[in-house]
């Protein structure tokens, strides 16, 4: 069926999640939803499959009902989009359609990747939402273990209430990590899922810190909850203004 959600059996996933899946935050203004995992390939490896949505996306999470259907193009303005093939029964003429889930804002290849869009029933809403992914070395692993870190930040207005849809976009986001953790192999070294709490990525064996979040890993700074408004403020344009600065030698417009 065509109009299949993104989220339609987020409650029926019976998947392993990543060793960290949290929303981190939420109001009546928005969420942010954060997964994390650790895989067994180098940075550019994962990129590569991070970037290639058709062989990990779960179809029962896109429009088509197939996740063959999905393309993403890893440079700035790029599409993360998908193809709705005509009806079997459509007119020769009729031409196939298409979807822009999100669009690529930031790309640093093997590093970073961020896009900007509304995933799933949040695409007919008012809000505006923003995803980075980052890919980092894990210390001592000579390269050939990365941790993933995908963070997404929604506010505006919708017409649903933060408790219902932060949890259903958090499973899967998390099911779609573990997707994509299964494609590439699971580190040997991350921890089990659920031998830590969800505020402790599989990354803290690594020495990384439990509340690093993909700003932080940008070099740059996001507050945690508890954080005033004013530091908040900061958040994930702080980070891209300090690398701005630090390479250019000037800061952004």
């Amino acid at each position: 069926m065509r109009n299949i959600s993104i989220f339609a059996a987020a409650g029926l996933c019976s998947l392993a999640v990543p060793a960290s899946a949290e929303v981190i935050q939420k109001s009546d203004a928005g969420f942010i939803s954060r997964v994390a995992d650790e895989v067994a390939a180098s940075p550019a490896d994962a990129w590569k499959a991070f970037t290639s949505p058709a062989l990990w996306w779960n179809s029962q999470h896109t429009f088509s009902g197939n996740s063959a259907n999905l393309t993403m193009d890893a440079v700035a303005n790029g599409c993360f989009c998908e193809k709705l093939p005509a009806p079997k029964d459509a007119p020769p003429t009729q031409k196939a359609g298409s979807v822009m889930h999100m669009r690529v804002i930031y790309a640093e290849p093997y590093r970073a990747l961020r896009l900007s869009g509304g995933l799933g029933p949040l695409q007919s809403e008012a809000i505006n939402g923003t995803m980075t992914v980052t890919f980092k070395p894990v210390d001592g692993s000579g390269g050939k273990r990365t941790r993933i870190l995908w963070e997404y930040v929604v506010g505006g207005f919708m017409r649903y209430k933060a408790d219902t849809i932060s949890g259903a976009v958090d499973k899967v986001l998390a099911e779609q990590l573990a997707g994509l953790t299964r494609l590439i192999g699971p580190s040997p070294e991350a921890a089990p899922v659920g031998e830590i709490g969800p505020e402790k990525g599989a990354s803290e064996k690594a020495g990384d810190s439990p509340e690093s979040s993909a700003a932080d890993e940008l070099d740059g700074y996001t507050p945690q909850p508890g954080s005033d408004d004013a530091a908040a403020g900061e958040s994930v344009k702080a980070a891209l203004d300090k690398m701005f600065i630090g390479k250019q030698g000037r800061s952004t417009p």
